[in-house]
């Protein structure tokens, strides 16, 4: 008789977790990239000057 090769599967955790993990990174990228935007920009509207030269 002929031996017949079982193999295992591979398990799939490891390509699951990665994936989440370079998405977890791409999405805190844009998402960090859009709130400094936003908070440079309330900053700057809500800029007053406290000193004024010619007082």
């Amino acid at each position: 008789m002929a031996e017949i090769k079982i193999e295992k599967k591979k398990p799939l955790w490891s390509w699951i977790l990665a994936l989440l993990l370079i998405g977890a990174i791409v999405y805190y990228i844009f998402l960090r990239d859009d709130q400094m935007q936003d908070t440079n920009r309330t900053e700057i509207e809500n800029f007053t000057p406290t000193n004024t030269i010619g007082n």
